[in-house]
């Protein structure tokens, strides 16, 4: 009885691993890596906001109860003081009547961070965008909480600037966080820690990589 003929050299070979890179898998695993967002920095986002929102909650409980019936209590060296004030509009009196519309703004603006978090991947961004959730959350809950009526609340102010404007904890994190945002913009400094420009130049290569890796030839 004759052994059956040797199958061809290339019959017994194992089939060539194709790197993941030439089908496009190796750079969208990269790319999905890359905008992982650092469980590290979400913390500390999160952590920022909640000491924001419970110092700023805080303070405002206090002068309520200690600056009520018109007391004002003046700061050592003239500009600063303290006097109790419900705002009914957004900082400096501005919009004063559009509380409603001023509540939407800010939930637009919380939902936006947190839809951000899975891009965040620079500290600086996590500080500002920290301060800006805190702040925001801090003067939403009076609109939402406080008198007359929800979405229409007045957001309790009591530290003065001189004759300007009197303001609150929240307020004072939300101008720090601007102006983050401004210093990390101007530097050209992306959430994700890249620069701006290398994001921009990045994308088309990603949208082709998905593009090959959903053909057939890139399966």
């Amino acid at each position: 009885m004759s052994n059956p003929p040797e199958r061809a050299a290339s019959g017994d070979r194992e089939p060539e691993h194709v790197p993941a890179s030439e089908t496009g898998e190796g750079s969208l695993a990269a790319h999905a890596a890359a905008t992982r967002p650092s469980r590290r920095l979400v913390i500390l986002l999160a952590a920022i906001a909640a000491v924001v929102l419970v110092v700023d909650q805080l303070t405002k409980a206090w002068a309520q109860h200690a600056l009520r019936d018109g007391k004002v209590i003046d700061v050592p060296g003239g500009f600063f003081h303290l006097r109790l004030v419900y705002n009914p509009g957004a900082a400096l009196s501005i919009a004063t009547g559009m509380t409603w519309l001023l509540t939407i703004i800010v939930v637009v603006v919380v939902v936006f961070i947190v839809r951000s978090l899975r891009r965040l991947r620079s500290t600086g961004w996590a500080v500002a965008l920290g301060l800006l959730l805190g702040g925001a959350v801090g003067n939403l809950a009076d609109r939402l909480l406080r008198a007359p009526g929800v979405a229409r609340g007045y957001v309790v102010d009591f530290i003065g600037y001189g004759d300007w404007f009197v303001g609150n904890v929240a307020d004072i994190a939300i101008v720090v966080a601007a102006v983050l945002i401004a210093l990390l913009a101007l530097r050209g400094i992306g959430m994700d820690g890249r620069p701006i420009a290398d994001d921009a130049a990045a994308a088309p290569r990603h949208e082709a990589d998905d593009e090959s890796a959903e053909s057939p030839e890139g399966r």
